[in-house]
């Protein structure tokens, strides 16, 4: 199940109720040492030296416990107790270029910033380019506002325990957080009620496919069509179409202007190819639709942004709007029960909302429910560092996967044509939250496999391997792993 988003407030009380159920601390530590130990052990070979700093709270006594559970690796623990008086040992250390560093300094406790030496301490951590895991929150991070607290160690990899705390969410903490993964089952009691916001689990998506019937044919798979593609911009409407492809659905179809027809249409073995002229009958044997890869030239006419306009607004199947038909919807309200979905990133969610990107990264949820508000309860794909789905009332969801390596060209029309491939389908299109939130999970999630292979993969890559992630495993490195 997907885990709520808390505040510091919430997991305290958390703490407590599992104390009063009789859980010990000693235990929860030695789950969440493992926890810690398991990371390590997935992003590092076996030769690889750690540095484990360990202080004096709870966060420390994790530290330690990770470092009892590494006996395959060559770990060192430094207990901190005096930072002035302990900087000399701290730099004997890291002269010896651990390849890791464990920080358990300082954890969500931490109650004023942090001064002097502790300051120095972790200038010198941020520093030394080493390859740091923080302990549930980065030593100096507020876990509630995302503030660096005088000064916050820049981690590779948070690991965070029992949930994802708000602060290490927002786009200033960020730097300091680096990859975020979520330790949940280290011996807490159920969760208290948290609220709508929530973090997207690889498990969420165990039983995500549906077994096909043995007796199934191509009309049982739905038939997507993508309108993509214009002059100067072909490759996104070839992108598109790959990645309606890799969803299987029956048949896909991909509407693309005239004088790009033979580009796209030389580049395609299983789709139909067929060139769109504004105005023709909309294609009745689709079952969804996606529209937007591409369509950038300054040639495409205003019909074709009056078709887009009168199908988001009157047709009864799923619809997917991506890139620069975007800016050609027109708010109000659409057809009762229809799915429609948009996907920006956060340039194109501030044109919409007339805000800056600024704007719309320092306050995410509020840009997710502005927009489904203004464009008919739609859901919103922001993409992005921890893309969200949401809309304008309900579960936000908070996507886990993904790294940076997916800041390349192309990347976003892939996922359109995936997303618009599932939502084709009557099995995935009955629960169309779960099959957008498996959609952006499973683009991530193919990334970070990649990420792990090789630091030179492409979208072309990322094209002939999606959909291959297995929902719940747990098989990933951060961005410059190897």
């Amino acid at each position: 199940m997907s885990i709520p988003v808390i505040s510091i407030a919430q997991m305290r009380e958390w703490e407590r109720g599992t104390w009063s159920a009789g859980r010990t601390e000693e235990e929860v530590i030695r789950r969440a040492g493992g926890a810690l130990a398991a990371q390590i052990r997935m992003w590092s070979r076996p030769a690889e030296s750690v540095l484990v700093l360990a202080g004096q709270g709870h966060n420390g006594e994790d530290a330690r416990q990770a470092a009892l559970q590494l006996g395959d690796r060559p770990v060192d623990v430094l207990n901190v107790q005096d930072p002035a008086a302990d900087q000399g040992a701290l730099e004997e250390r890291l002269a010896a270029r651990p390849s890791w560093v464990i920080d358990g300094l300082f954890g969500i406790g931490l109650n004023r910033p942090l001064e002097g030496a502790w300051i120095q301490w972790v200038e010198r951590l941020n520093s030394s380019r080493r390859r740091i895991l923080s302990v549930d929150v980065p030593s100096g991070l507020n876990a509630d506002t995302g503030q660096a607290m005088g000064a916050s160690v820049k981690a590779s990899i948070t690991v965070t325990m029992g949930a994802p705390k708000r602060g290490l969410l927002e786009a200033c903490a960020w730097p300091y957080v680096g990859r975020l993964e979520v330790a949940s089952d280290i011996g807490l009691v159920g969760m208290p009620d948290a609220g709508d916001l929530q973090w997207t689990a690889p498990e969420d998506f165990i039983d995500m496919l549906p077994a096909r019937p043995v007796a199934g044919h191509k009309g049982f798979f739905g038939h997507v069509a993508v309108m993509a593609g214009s002059l100067g911009y072909h490759g996104a409407a070839v992108l598109a179409m790959r990645g309606a492809l890799r969803a299987r659905p029956g048949l896909v179809t991909v509407l693309t202007a005239p004088d790009i027809y033979t580009a796209v249409a030389s580049q395609s073995q299983a789709a139909m190819v067929r060139p769109w002229v504004a105005g023709q009958p909309f294609p009745e044997a689709a079952t969804a639709l996606v529209v937007g890869p591409g369509l950038a030239a300054q040639n495409l006419s205003r019909d074709w942004q009056a078709d887009l306009r009168r199908w988001w607004r009157t047709i009864s199947i799923p619809m997917v709007v991506d890139a620069s038909a975007l800016d050609w919807l027109a708010e109000g309200p659409v057809v009762t029960q229809s799915c429609r979905v948009i996907t920006p990133h956060p340039g194109e969610a501030a044109r919409l909302l007339k805000t800056t990107p600024d704007a719309v990264q320092s306050d995410r949820l509020g840009a997710v429910r502005g927009l489904s508000q203004r464009l008919g309860d739609c859901w919103v794909v922001l993409k992005g560092h921890q893309t969200l789905v949401g809309r304008s009332s309900g579960p936000v969801y908070f996507n886990s996967s993904g790294n940076p390596g997916l800041a390349q060209g192309g990347s976003g029309d892939l996922l359109a044509g995936y997303l618009g491939g599932l939502l084709a389908q009557p099995a995935y299109a009955e629960r169309a939250e779960q099959a957008i939130r498996y959609a952006v999970w499973q683009h991530g999630a193919c990334a970070d496999t990649l990420e792990r292979e090789s630091s030179s993969w492409t979208i072309a890559d990322l094209a002939g391997r999606l959909g291959t992630e297995v929902a719940g495993r747990l098989d990933v490195r951060p961005a410059g792993g190897r």
